[in-house]
């Protein structure tokens, strides 16, 4: 009997050993690439092709640089603006939206939802023409509002879809007991379904945040100087000394910035994003 205990021991051990390893190699394989961003952007112009884990001498001139060139500073801040008020505009939207989707049977509910689900899998190449026919026609080109727009159209669907979908997971019990004591809609939503939904609108709030704070291809397409133009498309022109020259450096300290905000964020909402990613798969 001891010795099967022993070997139930030994087995469980070794699955949880074999465990372990595997998500340091999962971790190291994820982690890694940020860190040779790291790396890199501490080493000077005559290490670029170094392949040192550890950089023998180290610099801060990328850095300076940086934070001392006025169009990435415009740049970062566009991109903060751009995505705080996208990821706003989305959840606002979605809420007042999910609400009738959820709670209301009308022709076509199912419909809507199909829609935004597969409007979700749409390479954004595919809407580029027809988002810059809708800018030119409102006059918002190389506006921050020209990026809202269509940033909206990459977030309003994901967001509609996972709000729906927790809306329909709140008993109906709660919401007639308020309707019994005389509770309006927007009572409901904001007093009632708000405080409850707080794990899906960080969660969502976040991933619209990221979505627009990454967001490449429409930035380039719809802005034409600084006034606009978000951290994306300003690192990817940057510049060297001579049209020779590519200033990894920059780009990777540059590329560190703007991945830090991201990289805060997600630590501080750590506990909602996981309860708002867990809760709705708990939903029977």
């Amino acid at each position: 009997m001891k010795n099967l205990d022993n070997k139930w021991k030994y087995k469980r051990f070794a699955k949880e050993l074999i465990f372990l390893v595997a998500c340091l190699i999962i971790a190291a394989w994820s982690l890694f690439p940020f860190y040779w961003a790291v790396v890199s952007s501490l080493r000077a112009s005559s290490d670029l092709f170094s392949t040192d884990l550890i950089p023998s001498s180290i610099t801060i001139e990328n850095y300076k640089y940086i934070f001392n060139d006025e169009s990435f500073g415009a740049s970062f801040w566009n991109s903060v603006v751009v995505a705080t008020l996208t990821a706003l505009a989305t959840l606002i939207i979605c809420l007042l939206a999910a609400y009738p989707l959820a709670r209301c049977r009308f022709v076509g509910r199912k419909r809507v939802l199909m829609i935004a689900l597969c409007v979700t899998t749409l390479p954004h190449v595919a809407v580029l023409s027809g988002l810059f026919e809708m800018i030119r026609f409102f006059d918002i080109y190389n506006e921050k509002s020209a990026l809202i727009l269509a940033y909206m159209i990459i977030t309003v669907p994901f967001t509609l879809w996972v709000m729906t979908n927790f809306m329909n997971g709140i008993p109906k019990e709660i919401e007639e007991a308020a309707i019994m004591d005389g509770a309006t809609r927007y009572v409901i939503l904001t007093k009632i379904f708000l405080p409850v939904l707080k794990p899906a609108v960080v969660t969502t709030g976040l991933l619209a945040f990221i979505a627009a704070w990454n967001e490449f291809l429409f930035a380039l397409t719809f802005t034409l100087t600084n006034q606009a133009r978000t951290v994306p498309v300003s690192i990817a022109l940057f510049s060297g000394a001579s049209q020779h020259e590519l200033p990894y450096g920059l780009i990777m300290a540059a590329s560190v910035v703007v991945t830090l905000p991201l990289v805060v964020l997600v630590v501080i909402f750590q506990r909602r994003i996981i309860s708002g990613l867990t809760a709705g798969s708990l939903k029977g």
